[in-house]
């Protein structure tokens, strides 16, 4: 049947079961939204390109599918690139579609024209030019295919205007997809599991480091198994966070710069690290030269690029980590490793009474404070937790206790500020009957407050809290910590929240005391729509513990005397 390169996109896309999209149209992608309104597809209109590209990241990752953003050529194209390298550093599953400029004026600087395939070659997984009607169908079938299998990722389509016009001959289930230079290696190597196997069985101190390729690969019950036969304690990444309940007495919990002290003492102190699914950032490893120096390293992965990449690999394995652990299992022996559980828990004793906050009822609350009161309230609900990226990011890992994989979104490889509420819109078109939180701060937020036309439009119920502290509170931290205390442009003023919500029809309310804390989220969760919470929180504090520039895992800055409580907040 014959199809113009406008319908060709839509018709392809209800092929791969896309049924939302975000977006905004534009000159050069008009005859897509044209089309548009033929095919029965929710398309979000954004108010900016950029948020397209992260509410389709976190549609992708609270729904498990392929997210779809789509723009118009020029600046349209170039908004969605903090997105695309978001969804890159984090191996979210995104396929990115805009218009281009008519084919005869490529390469002319003709009116928003960019070479956004070029713009975007180092941040996506792959990306295509269409020029000629004919390629735009199997373009997108690969596309599809390549941002989900494997380790995921965004994939670009730029279509050029006159190729949405023409039309082709076009049955998408007849394509049959040319990859010659993708290969996927999803099992490892027999002899390689075998001496994984040996490592583990041998090993008096391991830890596994479980990163969000065991989420993606859907590996939780391998993950636990292996723990629970080996006796083996479990650390997350930051996007590991969820592969393992927080509730497992096996779980330590977040390692690396702001994870738990007693965490990064035991990797320091580990004879065997077991790496699954994770990429060794320096956020989790501090100083490489002093990096668990008396560890083996067991690293599994998909992408071989990994392997050994940032930390000495003793066995380096290829493979799809469920597929890996599949194969693991049955060669992993019952050991008792109760002097090494006995030594991390002098550790944690101690990292309790050090590093937990104190809070005076008649004082403005701190965000942990808050952090912990939305978990108390939403934990029986099973609530997805979408954060923007600072301290209260961080203050989220370490204060609100995940049970559940796909619950905790967060950009962690870019850290994009302004990521959290238009992911946390993305993440409530995925799972439209469960309860969504965005915690961000007054400084990211602001970066992103125009979605809020969008959640009162669409009437997505996106519970927003600011941790309002009137600075860029990593960064003043940070200037506090390293640079002596000289604040440089980091006090940021905010808009009355409340009247902004109102603006925008949207109820908003604030809490400016603990007391008011757990009745502003009681109410907040009452109302069926969008809800602004404005949490007044305390403004010069501190995420500990904390890792510094340059030193080791085990040399963590630690609370100050007179900010600790030995037990509760």
């Amino acid at each position: 049947m014959q199809r113009t390169g406008a319908q060709i996109i839509w018709e392809s896309l209800i092929r791969e079961g896309v049924d939302v999209l975000f977006g905004y149209p534009g000159g050069a992608i008009m005859p897509a939204y044209d089309a548009l309104l033929d095919y029965p597809v929710h398309h979000v209109l954004v108010r900016h390109e950029e948020n397209a590209a992260f509410a389709a990241d976190g549609y992708a990752r609270a729904s498990g599918r392929v997210g779809v953003c789509m723009a118009t050529s020029g600046p349209g194209a170039t908004n969605l690139v903090t997105g695309l390298a978001g969804a890159m550093m984090d191996s979210i599953p995104l396929v990115a579609i805009t218009g281009q400029v008519a084919s005869p004026f490529v390469g002319t600087d003709a009116f928003q024209e960019t070479d956004v395939t070029g713009v975007t070659l180092p941040i996506t997984k792959h990306n295509y030019l269409i020029k000629d009607v004919a390629e735009l169908a199997p373009a997108l079938k690969e596309a599809f295919h390549i941002a989900k299998s494997g380790r995921p990722g965004p994939v670009l389509v730029d279509v050029c205007k006159d190729v949405q016009f023409k039309s082709t001959e076009y049955d998408y289930d007849a394509i049959k997809l040319r990859l010659p230079g993708y290969r996927l290696k999803m099992r490892g190597m027999a002899d390689q599991v075998r001496r994984a196997a040996a490592l583990i069985n041998s090993a008096q101190r391991p830890v596994i480091l479980a990163g969000h390729g065991i989420i993606l690969a859907g590996a939780h019950d391998q993950l636990r198994t292996l723990a629970e036969i080996g006796q083996i304690p479990v650390s997350t990444t930051l996007l590991g966070i969820g592969a393992m309940p927080e509730s497992h007495p096996l779980n330590l919990r977040m390692m690396g710069m702001h994870g738990e002290a007693f965490v990064n003492q035991a990797i320091h102190n580990a004879d065997l690290l077991i790496a699954l699914g994770m990429r060794f950032d320096d956020r989790v490893t501090g100083n490489l030269a002093t990096y668990a120096q008396n560890a083996d390293v067991i690293h599994v992965d998909i992408d071989p690029a990994e392997i050994g990449k940032n930390v000495t690999t003793d066995v380096g394995i290829v493979g799809d980590v469920r597929a890996v652990l599949d194969q693991l299992l049955p060669q992993v022996e019952k050991r008792d490793r109760s002097a090494w559980f006995s030594q991390i828990e002098e550790w944690r004793t101690d990292s309790a009474a050090r590093d937990i906050m104190a809070n005076g009822h008649e004082r403005a609350p701190h965000v942990p404070y808050v952090i912990d009161a939305i978990h108390r309230a939403t934990r029986a609900e099973k609530a997805t937790i979408v954060t923007d990226v600072g301290q209260h990011q961080m203050w989220t890992a370490q204060y609100y206790r995940h049970e559940n994989p796909d619950r905790f979104l967060t950009s962690g490889g870019l850290g994009a500020m302004g990521y959290g509420v238009p992911a946390a819109m993305g993440a409530k078109f995925a799972r439209p009957d469960d309860e969504v939180w965005a915690v961000v701060g007054d400084g990211g937020f602001q970066m992103s407050i125009p979605e809020l036309a969008t959640l009162a439009q669409e009437n997505c119920a996106v519970k927003i809290a600011v941790m309002r502290n009137g600075y860029l509170g990593m960064v003043r931290q940070w200037q506090e910590l390293i640079h002596s205390k000289r604040y440089s442009e980091v006090q940021i003023k905010a808009p009355d929240f409340l009247k902004l919500a109102d603006a925008y029809g949207i109820v908003g309310m604030r809490a400016t005391k603990r007391a008011e804390v757990e009745d502003v989220i009681a109410e907040a969760r009452s109302i069926p729509g969008p809800v602004l919470m404005d949490f007044v929180v305390e403004e010069e504090v501190n995420v500990y513990p904390m890792v510094a520039p340059g030193k080791s895992l085990n040399e963590m800055l630690r609370r100050p005397m007179n900010e600790r409580i030995a037990a509760g907040y």
